[in-house]
């Protein structure tokens, strides 16, 4: 398979996208006027392999009981799902937080970037950090921008990971909603080793994580299991485990995932309770009722802890190896 439709919801969305940007004073540059609404169209004359409809990996899943696309290096063409996408000529914001000792991961993380994430498409990398002074100048390609937002120090570690809902919810009604089309969120402490593309955008999409993809049955995912809390998920239920290091999707999608987290991290807080894994154990809670309609395989976020498998072909994105103790505030507590 080369390129996913999931259904008609992806079809509605499809046509939504192009209304609201015919609808934007600010997109009436095009002069392209050849493609129609809910069309998927590139230029003409792109070249590219021949798509087969028998043979493709088989070494992995490429499709959810849900028929969401499971996207693996070999299930798609990148040519044509970025020329696809690039007709549509999308905004796309990737949050990051940078607060206290993690500012050292900026330059690595934005330079890495410029190179290999969504090359040739609109970015603005919205940097929330607590010390704007640390924030390096990074050349940026045409098209990409970057926005420091300041935010409150943090007592501890576990505070920054729950505050990321937070401020990303607030930046969305006051600014982002304006500037973007899709959201990625993002953690700083990360390199992109390989291309990262436009076969990861979809209305929600969510990054297998590395340490539960292989043969983990679904009641050993460290989800949260105290039925206090409001990220509760019962023993025999769950479909995937799900990082928060990298996850994305369409704007007002992500939004109303991003506050229903936070909400709900309001309401165990509430009750003096705090999910087993923070923002990753709502959002887990979240996309077990939401379906993501395309789930990334590890490749989209690895670590450099770890042995690369075999059927890992690729790495575009990992953790760095960090002293977690050195870094984070307050760790353990």
């Amino acid at each position: 398979m080369l390129f996913f439709i999931q259904s008609r919801d992806e079809l509605s969305f499809l046509r939504h996208f192009y209304q609201k940007e015919e609808r934007n004073a600010a997109n009436q540059h095009r002069s392209d006027n050849t493609w129609k609404i809910g069309e998927l169209t590139i230029q003409p004359g792109l070249t590219y392999p021949q798509p087969s409809a028998l043979h493709g990996r088989t070494d992995v899943n490429s499709v959810t009981n849900w028929n969401a696309p499971l996207v693996w290096d070999g299930t798609f063409d990148p040519v044509v799902t970025d020329a696809i996408y690039k007709k549509m000529d999308p905004r796309v914001a990737v949050l990051v937080f940078a607060v206290g000792k993690y500012t050292r991961f900026l330059k690595g993380f934005l330079e890495s970037g410029e190179k290999y994430f969504l090359v040739d498409f609109r970015v603005i990398y919205y940097i929330f950090t607590d010390s704007e002074q640390d924030v390096p100048k990074v050349a940026l390609c045409e098209g990409r921008n970057i926005t420091v937002i300041p935010v409150p120090s943090a007592v501890r570690w576990q505070d920054v990971v729950l505050g990321r809902m937070k401020w990303a919810a607030i930046l969305i009604d006051k600014q982002i909603r304006d500037e973007a089309d899709y959201l990625f969120m993002m953690d700083i402490d990360s390199i992109f080793y390989a291309r990262f593309g436009a076969e990861s955008l979809s209305r929600l999409s969510a990054v297998l994580h590395r340490a539960y993809y292989q043969n983990t049955k679904r009641d050993a995912f460290p989800y949260e299991r105290r039925p206090e809390s409001r990220a509760y998920i019962p023993a025999g239920q769950g479909d995937y485990y799900y990082t928060a290091a990298v996850w994305g999707g369409y704007l007002e999608d992500m939004y109303k995932l991003i506050k229903t987290c936070y909400e709900q991290s309001q309401e165990d807080a509430k009750h003096q309770i705090e999910a087993v894994w923070q923002e990753e154990s709502h959002l887990n809670k979240y996309l077990l009722h939401n379906k993501p309609t395309k789930v990334l395989s590890p490749e989209y976020l690895w670590s450099d802890y770890d042995h690369k498998p075999d059927n890992i072909r690729i790495i575009r994105i990992s953790q760095l190896v960090k002293n977690y103790k050195e870094v984070r505030p307050n760790d353990g507590l």
